[in-house]
């Protein structure tokens, strides 16, 4: 597994979901296709990680968190998506 800036792709899409990285096309600039791939699936993997969970309907802050971190993973995979299309790197 592709290691980015001493973090593997794994532990990035963790940091996203937590929000301890922001992901836009400058932080994308320096990924060859192949690392931007991997971490579009870790991306896709950790968010339907999150959704296999057991849903916590009594505790509204558990929820809340639980959907600000699929909305953050949801966000970045649709800046890689869009960064992938500008510079014509096939994601599938």
């Amino acid at each position: 597994m592709p290691n980015v800036r001493g973090k593997s792709l794994k532990a990035i899409a963790g940091d996203i979901s937590e929000g301890y990285t922001v992901v836009n096309p400058l932080f994308l600039k320096p990924f060859d296709a192949e690392t931007l791939k991997a971490l579009y699936y870790e991306v896709m993997k950790t968010q339907a990680e999150i959704r296999g969970e057991k849903f916590p309907y009594s505790d509204v802050q558990s929820i809340r968190w639980r959907n600000l971190k699929l909305q953050r993973l949801h966000i970045t995979a649709m800046i890689i998506k869009t960064y992938a299309r500008d510079k014509r790197i096939p994601l599938i």
